[in-house]
């Protein structure tokens, strides 16, 4: 493994020139960072586009038009080697916050201060950017203006914190033998639970849990489904609804994995396919395959995970149900 500070910086300099860009001048500071042959993949409505001019008029001016004066506050920094193909990506995660003055996607303005949770992974090549996998919250922003388009969730959403040693952001390579153990660590979590998958059991002992993860872990879930604390806390409120209520439940892979430090994330498109067979969400079920496109980020303290930012793309998941929760609130709102 080589290091990875020039990506870090070409990243945290797009990040910059981003942030400061004025509204007329965005596409062309993205020009200058992104390589012609470009593909984005964004959560539902935006999808997968290879398109800087689309991007640009599809998802960022119309962000930075809504959040005025929108910063991006970064809990997470890593970078590293995508264990799947040897390309060098960055992953940033955290907030954009600002006052949402303006609609968007349909949710109406509250004139007040929000957040919009997000994890971005942008792979590098000759200098520039080639890839992006840019995953925000809509339910949790939803769910902060106001506007709650599920059933109650099984677990608590608030605006989450970063990790509890405020060590996230690694503007410096951290040591190549640090993120060894936390990506063999991490696999062993997939493998483990891989397996489960396989066998066609719809439950999870804890005892597989224990294996990977420190009793007193906390799962950081997206607007839906909520946050949780200890293992027996993750498996009622989450993992045993998400076990017992999909069948079919198939790993298609990831797009990109790396770990760095104590830090590890990944996500696919999608990484699983299941059949929901109602309760899930508190919804009803059907016999409908659908697709998850999810983002995971872990931290380790020791030889066990202790934390997990999970993005799950469920507007996405729902619409191919036939269940469309951005144009059904928008119309109900407005």
């Amino acid at each position: 493994m080589t290091g990875f500070q020039s990506e870090k910086n070409i990243i945290l300099d797009y990040f910059k020139a981003l942030d400061e860009a004025p509204i007329n001048e965005m596409q062309s500071v993205l020009k200058s960072f992104i390589a012609p042959s470009y593909n984005w993949k964004g959560v539902y409505p935006f999808g997968e586009i290879d398109s800087i001019e689309q991007v640009t008029a599809e998802f960022w001016i119309p962000l930075k038009k809504s959040l005025y004066n929108m910063q991006r506050r970064q809990d997470i920094f890593i970078a590293g080697e995508n264990e799947l193909d040897g390309s060098k990506w960055v992953m940033s995660m955290g907030h954009f916050m600002g006052i949402f003055d303006q609609d968007w996607l349909g949710i109406r303005r509250t004139g007040k201060l929000i957040t919009l949770r997000y994890a971005e992974f942008n792979c590098i090549e000759n200098g520039k950017i080639v890839n992006t996998g840019l995953f925000v919250d809509i339910i949790g922003f939803m769910l902060q203006s106001g506007v709650n388009p599920l059933p109650p969730s099984t677990g608590q959403y608030f605006v989450y914190p970063g990790p509890r040693n405020h060590d996230g952001l690694l503007y410096k390579d951290a040591e190549s033998c640090e993120g060894e153990r936390t990506k063999q660590l991490v696999n062993q979590m997939i493998n483990d639970l891989s397996q489960l998958n396989d066998s066609g059991s719809m439950g999870c002992p804890p005892e597989v849990l224990e294996k990977s993860w420190c009793e007193n872990m906390i799962w950081y879930g997206p607007g839906g489904i909520g946050a949780t604390y200890t293992i027996p806390r993750y498996q009622e409120q989450h993992q045993l609804p998400f076990r017992n209520n999909l069948e079919g439940k198939k790993f298609n892979g990831h797009v990109c994995r790396f770990a760095e430090g104590k830090f590890a994330c990944f996500f696919g498109w999608p990484n699983l396919t299941n059949i929901p067979t109602g309760g899930f969400l508190g919804l009803p079920g059907g016999n409908i395959t659908a697709h998850m496109q999810v983002v995971d980020v872990y931290y380790r303290e020791g030889d066990k995970l202790s934390e997990n930012w999970v993005f799950i793309d469920i507007p996405y998941w729902l619409k191919q149900q036939g269940l469309d929760i951005i144009e059904r609130t928008a119309k109900i709102t407005n």
